[in-house]
């Protein structure tokens, strides 16, 4: 079954900004198997690198794209599909989230904290929610998580990652830092990304998901 990829262009196409966009189908985690999540992530990467060789989609300039084959992934850990406490903040106002372009803001509201227990550590991380994009029927569930970790600068891109999400219908949510993926601005310096908030920084290491892009 293909992915379903929905895109939303942050700024209009003259600003270059970063796309937000489902890299999955809202798979029912918590009935699948172990094969079965190891193979949705393997169908997250194929779907990935399907988008990346697409010139209509691909960040990638022509010169890497024309030769482009696939994006370097760690080995898929089910392990690092964990499932949050959802603590949602409906008081939180929006606030403008910096992006890698001087003077260029993304304005986001905090959604939620994501409470959960990953390498032996307790962790939390806010989830974003766009006000502009709750306007339309495609992304009214759309959750955004950008994180950064203690890989990044070398195993991973230096800016940090980011999840894509949706509204789940309790207070747990499931964060499948398998599908962590590098804002556009890692291949592309044309493209404009919101910079990781501070207080999204893991204490530990993140070794799966996309790695660092090499040119």
């Amino acid at each position: 079954m293909r992915i379903s990829i929905a895109v939303l262009i942050l700024c209009v196409m003259v600003s270059c900004g970063q796309e937000k966009k489902y890299h999955d189908a809202k798979p029912n985690i918590e009935s699948m198997t172990k094969s079965d999540k190891l193979a949705d992530i393997l169908l997250f990467q194929e779907e990935l690198n399907a988008e990346f060789k697409n010139p209509e989609s691909s960040p990638l300039p022509d010169r890497f794209r024309i030769n482009f084959e696939s994006l370097e992934f760690f080995e898929p850990d089910t392990n690092y599909i964990v499932e949050a406490e959802l603590v949602r903040t409906p008081e939180a106002l929006p606030f403008s989230m910096p992006t890698t372009t001087t003077g260029r803001e993304s304005t986001e509201v905090v959604y939620g904290i994501a409470k959960f227990t990953l390498n032996g550590k307790d962790h939390k991380l806010e989830i974003y929610q766009s006000p502009e994009l709750i306007t339309q029927a495609e992304y009214e569930d759309y959750l955004f998580l950008p994180f950064t970790d203690n890989t990044n600068g070398e195993e991973t891109y230096g800016g940090g990652r980011y999840l894509d999400l949706r509204i789940p219908k309790g207070n747990k949510i499931i964060l499948n830092f398998n599908k962590a993926y590098n804002p556009y601005c890692a291949y592309n310096k044309k493209f404009s990304c919101p910079i990781v908030p501070k207080v999204n920084n893991l204490d530990t290491e993140i070794k799966v998901g996309v790695k660092a892009f090499e040119y």
